[in-house]
């Protein structure tokens, strides 16, 4: 019985002596860089397989911490792709941009910073989700994509719009002010190419002023356009095209059917009827009823007297002066 309880006693030891081994506890080093080559401060890295607990990068990106070999080290950043890694003596990470973070990164007058961090009212419009409707002018897009932002069109073919952020505050100018690349401007987004727009911001509170001053009263449109990017050259083509057209259009009279309802018009408000300006010469009288009654009705064959204007009868002046609208 003593001799087992020996070679029991000596196969624990050697089980413990060999866990030991399997978690044996290494120091890991390593540095946290950016693409750039730039030390990475502050970036947090986690033994996810001891329970989340880590350091942090120092001035120079730099990191000591004990782990288990081959354990899971997870190294995060704001801003930054998430990389994880086996935990080794010696570490060189390096973290990539996360664009779906940059996209929050609102520009304000005087500074960038992440929209997290601002008091103030500031509404981030997806330049990708505006540019999928067809609109010439970018600033018809963010109609909907803004709360308290109205945007009226009133239908010109240059693509004009009235924008109001705070509503009408004065009888004067109540547009708001656009600032592109830095640049106040009062024209306007519709000189701008929506495909050139990195970026649009809405400042609507009035901590605005602040930054701009009473120009800021109406609200800010701040945009960012494109600039050239380091790596290799890349061309992307988008096109489009839409149709404008009337659901219902207007059922026209022809010229005898104007004429009739004119001649109406006049006598039932006591008029001559031959005393319209547009040149209808009527035969009428009244029946035995004493009641007016057109007989005939004749237009010449030109309306002025140099003869440069002539009747056109029976012409469908909606359908000449209107037609399918195609945007591409």
């Amino acid at each position: 019985m003593e001799k087992i309880k020996r070679i029991l006693f000596c196969t624990i030891v050697l089980l413990a002596g060999s866990l030991t081994a399997v978690a044996q506890q290494i120091d890991v080093t390593g540095t946290v860089k950016t693409a750039d080559g730039e030390g990475v401060i502050g970036a947090t890295v986690r033994n996810e397989s001891a329970g989340g607990t880590g350091t942090v990068t120092d001035y120079d990106g730099n990191f000591h911490m004990k782990a288990n070999s081959g354990a899971t080290l997870v190294i995060s950043y704001i801003g930054m792709k998430t990389v994880t890694v086996k935990a080794a003596p010696r570490l060189d990470i390096t973290m990539e941009d996360d664009s779906r973070v940059m996209d929050e990164v609102v520009v304000t007058g005087y500074m960038t910073q992440r929209k997290a961090d601002l008091t103030g009212a500031v509404s981030v419009v997806s330049v990708d989700e505006m540019m999928k409707e067809g609109e010439n002018n970018p600033v018809k897009a963010l109609q909907g994509r803004v709360p308290g932002m109205y945007v009226t069109a009133d239908g010109n073919p240059s693509g004009a719009a009235t924008v109001r952020i705070r509503g009408i505050g004065t009888m004067n100018n109540n547009d708001p002010l656009y600032i592109i690349d830095g640049m106040p401007s009062q024209s306007g987004m519709h000189e701008l190419n929506g495909s050139d727009i990195e970026s649009i911001q809405v400042l609507k509170d009035a901590s605005s002023a602040s930054i701009y001053g009473s120009r800021a009263a109406n609200g800010v449109i701040i945009i960012t356009t494109k600039r050239g990017k380091a790596g290799r050259l890349s061309v992307n083509f988008d096109a489009s095209v839409s149709v404008s057209l009337f659901q219902t259009k207007l059922d026209m009279m022809n010229t005898e059917q104007y004429g009739r309802t004119l001649w109406t018009a006049y006598t039932n408000s006591g008029t001559n009827p031959n005393s319209n300006p547009i040149g209808y010469r009527y035969d009428w009288g009244y029946d035995a009823a004493g009641y007016p009654a057109l007989y005939s009705m004749s237009l010449p064959k030109f309306l002025d007297k140099e003869n440069t204007i002539a009747t056109s009868a029976g012409t469908d002046w909606f359908d000449e002066v209107t037609r399918t609208g195609v945007i591409q």
